[in-house]
């Protein structure tokens, strides 16, 4: 549910429909023409406590974000020879791609003292951090590789004192990172299938136009909750992108606790996909993916949108927002499509889906609705809390 006015083609790079992975395809042919949608009626609910209660956020806290990895960055962020800090999470850490194209990620602190290394989010094109305390300097594979004065130290064994490090891994494009060094990471959540999507529709060779940082005061499943459904968007977006959107339920598919779902532009008809086969096939369809546990990436036309929605409390949360392009801005018209998209989009989630959950969240924490209902434009919000609660 994103996208800006067909101005002109911005890149060279688009994806056709035979460049999809053969599920997405499948998906995608399963989408009806707007006038034989059908909504099925639905009801379901879940209580106030599960969006305000600290009881229930903990729980969340232990039994996902502390015991499965958790995305913390997207790959195409970082290039090899670089290192970056991120503390989203609450835990400091640093991540890091190797010069041999590696991703590493480590504890932010010096094995002297604990002092951050880096107390930025910036992205740092350089070999080794030094540490602001005592100058004790690692390489970005997290080797202790030099200390002041280190005649003074007896008995001293730099191979020993090395970054601690955290278990990481590139899923799809998107960086993951085990935040609990006394548990082994378990990516059985992850699912093959919607990392091949995420290759398929670029995310994994993208260029990062832009990122932001949202600090929300709402919990992160109401902020997740609009990118679940389609029963707000000609409501909340009429004043900005609901025209171009139909009303009308998504083909969705899970893969464990990953939810893929497609649907048609306004106008859709099946028999479009075959008139051009090297069109753009995100002019016609949008993907919207909540990959497990907090991972969202929207398609556009232009570019595509990844949000990670980031737990910080029962009434906080932290969306780390990357807007993604098929390649840098080649020419100033590019550049100037690529910065109303990312303008325009801003205003929607920030000034529109995200002030959302805001005024919800203060309905909820003032304790109404007692339970929350869903209707038939909303299941797939079901259907993944569904797949969490499991794991709780």
């Amino acid at each position: 549910m994103s996208d800006v006015a067909e101005v002109v083609r911005p890149a060279r790079k688009v994806t056709t429909l035979a460049q999809l992975t053969p599920s997405q395809i499948e998906a995608i042919r399963k989408i009806p023409a707007e006038k034989d949608a059908v909504v099925v009626p639905f009801g379901a609910t879940r209580p106030n406590a599960i969006f305000t209660g600290q009881a229930r956020f903990d729980l969340e806290q232990d039994r996902i974000f502390r015991r499965y990895p958790a995305p913390v960055t997207v790959s195409a962020l970082l290039e090899p020879g670089s290192i970056m800090a991120n503390e989203s999470y609450g835990f400091p850490m640093l991540v890091s791609r190797t010069r041999d194209g590696t991703i590493k990620a480590f504890v932010n602190a010096c094995q002297h003292k604990g002092s951050k290394l880096l107390e930025d989010c910036a992205v740092h094109k350089q070999g080794r951090v030094t540490c602001p305390y005592h100058a004790w300097t690692y390489g970005i594979d997290g080797k202790l590789i030099g200390v002041s004065r280190s005649e003074a130290f007896q008995d001293f064994d730099k191979s020993q004192r090395g970054l601690a490090e955290l278990e990481a891994r590139e899923w799809g494009g998107i960086v993951y990172v085990q935040l609990n060094r006394d548990v082994p990471a378990d990516w059985s959540q992850l699912s093959q299938q919607v990392a091949d999507d995420f290759d398929a529709i670029g995310i994994s060779s993208a260029h990062v136009y832009g990122r932001k940082a949202f600090d929300l005061k709402a919990n992160w499943k109401v902020v997740l909750e609009p990118f679940l459904e389609g029963y707000h968007v000609q409501r909340l977006h009429a004043a900005s992108i609901g025209d171009k959107f139909q009303d009308a339920p998504n083909i969705v598919d899970m893969f464990g606790p990953n939810i893929r779902q497609v649907s048609g532009r306004i106008g859709y008809i099946p028999e479009m996909l075959d008139e051009d086969p090297a069109a753009n096939v995100h002019k016609l369809v949008t993907h919207a993916y909540t990959a497990f546990p907090n991972c969202v990436v929207v398609t556009s036309q232009y570019y595509t949108s990844v949000m990670l929605l980031i737990p910080r409390g029962p009434g906080r949360t932290t969306v780390e927002y990357f807007m993604l392009t098929p390649e840098a801005a080649s020419t100033p018209k590019a550049e100037e499509v690529f910065a109303r998209s990312y303008e325009l989009i801003l205003g929607v989630f920030g000034g529109e889906d995200f002030r959302a959950a805001e005024i919800s969240q203060q309905g909820l924490n003032a304790g109404v609705p007692e339970e929350t209902v869903y209707c038939g434009l909303e299941t797939n919000i079901v259907r993944y809390y569904e797949a969490i609660e499991a794991l709780l």
